[in-house]
């Protein structure tokens, strides 16, 4: 945006600002929906042993490993529609896990969405 100001320009200019706020605004939203998710999968990781888990548990870690996934892939859309385009530091910075990223943009499965699709 140009600081001259111009009146021809000022409804315009103020569209553009709108916007960019918008944009961080959604931008946080997406940061604080990833470390929400992450958050989880640590917790249930923290409280759930690994090896010889249950097939319940290892079906609900995977939804939340999904569920992380999803969130990451929105984040990840949200920044680089900001025009941050690098993801390598928001990986480490926010530590997400390679089973995280490599179900990144994953949506879950319901019956419901099963269903409505076969129709």
């Amino acid at each position: 945006m140009s600081r001259d100001f111009r009146p021809d320009r000022a409804p315009l200019d103020a569209l553009n600002y709108e916007i960019a706020q918008e944009k961080a605004l959604a931008l946080g939203r997406m940061g604080r929906a990833l470390e929400g998710a992450l958050a989880k999968l640590r917790e249930f990781d923290a409280a759930n042993p690994h090896s010889g888990a249950p097939t319940s548990s290892q079906a609900a870690r995977r939804v939340l490993v999904t569920e992380a996934g999803h969130a990451l892939w929105m984040f990840v859309v949200q920044r680089e529609a900001c025009g941050l385009r690098d993801s390598r530091t928001l990986m480490r910075d926010y530590h997400v896990p390679g089973e995280v990223q490599q179900c990144m943009g994953a949506v879950l499965s319901t019956p419901t969405r099963d269903a409505a699709s076969e129709t």
